[in-house]
């Protein structure tokens, strides 16, 4: 599956436990209010979980597949948690991942994110396709 618009995956995320992600992308907004980037893949790293579904030990990698066109390299490295994204930013994503499953804060809506990924798709995408 490849994401060719911000709208197909404002749909996915709806889809996904969407306030465990909104509580990562707050928590790394919290820790790096200016990297939007890093912020988006919190956002959007356990679409795996809509996308495939039975396949538990591929979901990181169909993730990162779905949203590489659409969001670039550096936000599939860090949701397929590639060895070759900065150490520190994985280590940053998978604190806040962590801590967000019992974090007991008000996150906002999803919909709070659509400017954050309408920018980062248009800085990055390869297909052009933001709606």
């Amino acid at each position: 599956m490849e994401l060719r618009s911000v709208e197909e995956l404002m749909d996915l995320l709806y889809a996904c436990r969407h306030q465990h992600a909104l509580r990562t992308a707050a928590l790394l907004r919290r820790s790096r209010p200016a990297d939007k980037e890093l912020q988006v893949a919190g956002l959007v790293h356990d679409i795996g979980q809509v996308i495939s579904p039975g396949d538990e030990s591929r979901r990181a990698e169909c993730a990162a597949e779905a949203v590489r066109p659409l969001l670039g390299e550096r936000v599939y490295r860090l949701v397929r948690r590639h060895g070759s994204a900065a150490e520190d930013d994985l280590l940053r994503l998978r604190l806040a991942d962590e801590e967000s499953r019992t974090a007991g804060f008000d996150a906002g809506v999803l919909e709070d994110w659509r400017t954050v990924l309408e920018l980062v798709a248009a800085r990055n995408s390869r297909l052009g396709a933001v709606d």
